[in-house]
């Protein structure tokens, strides 16, 4: 049996934005809602370099990712082609204005997830083997 979260009224995510919803472990779950009120969950990670889809621009039934444009299907995470991945997408309802998740789904689902960590920085010219 699912137990369902309330986790904030429809109003309270911006109209083609997103609310980041925070978890005591992994990363935050992004919802957004669409022109047509549409309310979907995202991790908010983009499957390509980890940009924070909560800061991506929504359109339709899809949200593209601020740091490289890649275009995910807001459903099922799916980016679309040429590019490929997927980030993980969570059970969402809405009754009466209030937007629920699904509480076993958003505390375990895709927690071992991360951001990418960049490596160390180097000089142009600097040979990969020199790096330390």
């Amino acid at each position: 049996m699912t137990t369902w979260q309330a986790i904030c009224a429809v109003h309270d995510i911006p109209v083609l934005g997103a609310r980041r919803v925070a978890r005591p472990q992994g990363l935050d779950v992004a919802l957004f809602r669409n022109a047509e009120d549409e309310i979907f969950a995202l991790l908010d990670r983009c499957p390509h370099k980890g940009g924070p889809l909560s800061q991506g621009m929504v359109f339709g039934r899809s949200v593209a990712c601020p740091l490289h444009n890649w275009t995910l299907d807001l459903c099922d995470g799916q980016a679309a082609e040429p590019d490929e991945g997927c980030t993980p997408a969570f059970a969402v309802q809405v009754r009466d204005g209030q937007v629920f998740m699904d509480a076993a789904e958003l505390a375990t689902k895709a927690t071992d997830l991360t951001r990418p960590i960049a490596g160390p920085a180097r000089r142009c010219g600097q040979a990969a083997s020199n790096a330390a």
